[in-house]
């Protein structure tokens, strides 16, 4: 029989540890995106550590900017920000205030709300592509920089909040590098997934930026 999520929001605790001990342990946990459409969950089966000013794949790397700065705020709040002029995704700020460290939400199993999921991700072939991938995770979860900076700890009235649900056998988590990172953080195996899970995305190394002649 399987065990039915607990619906207890996470706890700024949870969040305020190391970043490599969070991102693992985020798998399985509940994702709840309130509108007034009705709510979407979504069961987290992928995510990336990254180690803020420690780490040269991380935003926070060289430092505080206009963009970053929610990073460098309490742990358990929403890091959303927009890349390539088309996508958002999705990190939640981990660690002690001022380390900037956080994990980027790459992709999960929707569970409840996939019919209004569905509706945003018009080119998505089955219920399973609905959020595999970052950028497909927010445009699913209608996640965009409004949301930055929200508390992912307040409870389920919140716009975001991240529920206690089922946590993963460590047995069960498998670990890689990062997906299109470059340069020295390249390596890490710092990306985690649950194991064989369909909703996991394709890992892509990172692809150098041709020089123009």
């Amino acid at each position: 029989m399987i065990k039915a999520p607990d619906r207890t929001p996470l706890t700024h605790d949870f969040f305020a540890r190391p970043v490599l001990e969070v991102a693992p342990d985020l798998l399985g946990r509940i994702l709840v995106r309130s509108s007034p459409e009705g709510p979407i969950e979504l069961r987290l089966t992928e995510v990336e550590a990254y180690a803020g000013e420690a780490d040269p794949g991380s935003h926070a790397y060289r430092g505080p900017t206009a963009r970053n700065s929610v990073m460098f705020g309490p742990p358990g709040h929403a890091y959303v920000y927009f890349t390539y002029g088309m996508w958002h995704c999705l990190n939640v700020v981990c660690g002690p205030e001022g380390q900037a460290s956080g994990v980027l939400l790459r992709a999960g199993e929707i569970t409840t709300g996939a019919e209004i999921a569905r509706k945003r991700r018009l080119s998505a072939r089955n219920d399973r592509e609905l959020a595999k991938g970052p950028a497909r995770l927010a445009t699913a979860l209608d996640v965009d920089r409004s949301q930055n900076g929200v508390d992912l700890c307040t409870g389920e009235d919140a716009p975001l909040t991240l529920l206690t649900g089922n946590p993963v056998d460590p047995e069960q988590v498998s670990s890689g590098p990062r997906t299109g990172v470059g340069g020295e953080g390249a390596v890490h195996p710092w990306r985690f997934w649950i194991s064989n899970d369909p909703t996991v995305s394709p890992y892509r190394a990172h692809a150098p930026r041709r020089r123009r002649t």
